[in-house]
């Protein structure tokens, strides 16, 4: 769910967080959707970027092809 550019994730250990949204686009052929996120509790600073369809499902970027167009941004 997204709300005032943060969104709640649950994460691999079924934790419910609250996340900063910094950044949302589209591929160059509008076939994929991407989130760039921020955790506010991490002391690094992690950037995550993640794809992401109507329903709400997110896929960690992994792929190479994915992570090339993340990486424009």
């Amino acid at each position: 769910m997204i709300e005032n550019n943060t969104m709640m994730i649950t994460d691999d250990a079924g934790n419910e967080r609250e996340v900063e949204i910094l950044l949302t686009f589209e591929n160059d052929d509008k076939t994929k959707k991407y989130v760039l996120f921020t955790d506010p509790t991490d002391e690094e600073g992690n950037v995550y970027a993640y794809s992401y369809n109507e329903d709400g499902s997110m896929d960690e970027v992994v792929d190479e092809a994915d992570g090339k167009c993340a990486k424009k941004f």
